[in-house]
């Protein structure tokens, strides 16, 4: 009788162990995730919301260390990957400054504005050049237009109109603005835009130096960039964007100060923070 009792016991042990499902606990407020699910989520791919841990790779903490008394958004994206490298506060608004300059190209491109005159405005961020074709090219709508075009999300236009440097933007929709460049527009407007790039100065029509940032961090690689600075209403931008590596990678560092802080200080901040990309700039 007892050898009965013992045999049925082990029959229900192994019967309840078929059944069980592993379990992962996960900290209160979430969820037990059953091991199988695991590797499907690990297959989620990168969006600028979230990046993998890496302790190779920069952080959210040691890129704003680096700013101690400001802001800043940085994105890598890895166009031959179509993966982002890094995403770090990518959806956080700033003021535009002279970025706003790639959208005024792309309309006076369009219109059929001067070659020459939109190469300037863009390779020697001039401010002059730039308010005649932000009022010929319909001033706020300009904006507007690209944001219905390109699908931008966080972009806005300016609440003075007289005002392009005051347009709204963020880290992921300069991102997008640079893909709908580089991959919709037309071949035209594209070659134009790019070479202004290529061929940005040293300094700009106002006299400020504009080698801060992906310029004066990427050592021989060869980049293209728009740059932006404003100062103080009632903080200071300093905005470094453009390709790296032969037009691979899109690097975008969006910073924002109180004006004590100074431009020098503020070049060689975000300057720094670019070098701490550099390793995601690998093949």
């Amino acid at each position: 009788m007892r050898k009965v009792n013992l045999l049925f016991l082990v029959g229900l042990c192994l019967g309840a162990l078929t059944g069980l499902t592993v379990v992962v606990l996960r900290p209160p407020g979430h969820s037990p995730v059953a091991v199988a699910e695991i590797g499907r989520a690990a297959e989620k791919p990168i969006t600028t919301s979230e990046t993998p841990e890496d302790p190779k790779n920069p952080s959210s903490a040691s890129l704003e260390a680096l700013l101690p008394q400001g802001h800043v958004s940085a994105l890598v994206f890895d166009r031959a990957k179509g993966t982002f490298a890094l995403s770090v506060n990518a959806d956080r608004a700033y003021t535009s400054a002279s970025l706003v300059k790639l959208l005024i190209a792309l309309n006076a491109q369009e219109s059929g504005e001067s070659r020459a005159l939109i190469e300037k405005m863009l390779s020697h961020s001039d401010d002059a050049i730039a308010s005649r074709l932000w009022v010929e090219g319909g001033e706020t709508s300009i904006v507007t237009n690209a944001i219905q075009r390109m699908g931008l999300t966080g972009t806005q236009p300016p609440s003075n109109p007289g005002r392009w440097g005051d347009t709204k933007i963020t880290a992921a929709d300069v991102v997008r603005i640079y893909d709908y460049l580089l991959d919709e527009a037309p071949a035209p407007a594209r070659d134009l835009i790019l070479n202004a790039l290529h061929d940005a100065t040293e300094y700009g029509s106002d006299g400020f130096r504009q080698y801060f940032g992906i310029p004066d961090a990427v050592g021989g690689l060869p980049w293209a960039v728009k740059q932006g600075w404003s100062c103080c209403d009632p903080t200071m931008m300093l905005h470094t964007t453009g390709l790296v590596g032969k037009n691979r990678y899109l690097v975008v560092v969006l910073t924002e100060q109180p004006k004590s802080v100074g431009y020098d200080a503020a070049k060689q901040q975000i300057t720094n923070v670019v070098k701490n990309l550099l390793p995601l700039l690998g093949n």
